[in-house]
């Protein structure tokens, strides 16, 4: 991957594969670390790292809340962010570490079987623990989000409720900068890692992939044009680093995500021409 990247930025995401394995122990934290750290000392071309993912939901971290109804997730993941970050700022000070890598919503109540915090509760709980830790400076570089709409049929452009605790690439001032300023600090890079739009697959392309699609997909045009008015969007908030399309090419299980400007054959969608062309020229006027 890398000697095909050229000139391209890489941001590596590491992360466990759900919450059976969460990181919780010193010893689990500090292999997590050890491994971060491994991967950036073999590999000086990659020099930003994603730590977790999404550990506001019960699908990648448990537990999200003690006995009480406590949220015990954004303490444990600050404890693995901390030693990522003094481990990989030992070897390396100029690497980028990015915390948090959130899901956009979540719904603060325990015992429901889908034991979630929204972004707004484990931002504002994140800052607490970091307070609470004694640090000066909060142990992260920057913040990763994962922007997502409810539905891929849902501009990427259009503003939750101002009352709503979910966060969308639209609530950035109202929201999202606020939170991260009262949490870590003025000014914290935001980078959103994750944002996508799946489409219909065309009869032609069918066999290529299995299961039935479970999402609201939307047709080509559709797609281009949601990546275009994020990007623009992105473009134009302040200390917004950039904004990373998930995927690039399509899951072949309709179970998953086809958000790719390509199919899974390698083969481009009518798609991928105007979001180049997007990324490529977009400026803030």
């Amino acid at each position: 991957m890398i000697e095909r990247a050229g000139d391209t930025r890489i941001f590596l995401a590491v992360f466990h594969p759900g919450s059976a394995t969460t990181p919780l122990t010193p010893e689990a934290r500090g292999d997590f670390a050890a491994y971060v750290t491994a991967i950036m000392r073999d590999t000086p071309e990659i020099r930003d790292v994603i730590v977790g993912n999404e550990p506001n939901l019960n699908r990648f971290w448990m537990p999200q809340f003690d006995s009480d109804g406590g949220d015990v997730a954004a303490p444990a993941y600050l404890a693995l962010l901390i030693e990522v970050y003094d481990a990989v700022k030992r070897a390396d000070p100029k690497m980028r570490v990015w915390g948090g890598a959130l899901a956009p919503r979540g719904i603060d109540r325990p015992g429901t079987g889908r034991d979630t915090h929204s972004p707004t509760t484990i931002i504002r709980d994140l800052g607490a623990a970091f307070r609470a830790s004694g640090r000066a400076e909060p142990p992260l570089d920057g913040f990763a989000y994962h922007p997502y709409p409810a539905s891929s049929s849902i501009p990427p452009d259009r503003p939750t409720d101002p009352a709503s605790t979910s966060i969308l690439l639209a609530d950035y001032e109202e929201k999202l900068r606020p939170l991260l300023d009262e949490a870590f600090g003025p000014g914290l890079p935001v980078l959103y890692s994750e944002l996508g739009v799946e489409t219909r697959i065309p009869p032609a392309k069918a066999p290529l992939y299995e299961g039935e699609e479970v999402g609201d997909p939307v047709d080509e045009p559709t797609q281009a044009d949601y990546y275009r008015r994020a990007i623009e969007l992105a473009a134009c908030q302040q200390n917004v680093a950039g904004l990373l399309l998930f995927h690039s090419h399509d899951e072949p299980a309709l179970a998953g995500f086809q958000s790719g400007v390509y199919y899974v054959d390698g083969t481009k969608k009518s798609s991928f021409e105007p979001v180049r062309d997007a990324a490529e020229r977009t400026m803030c006027p």
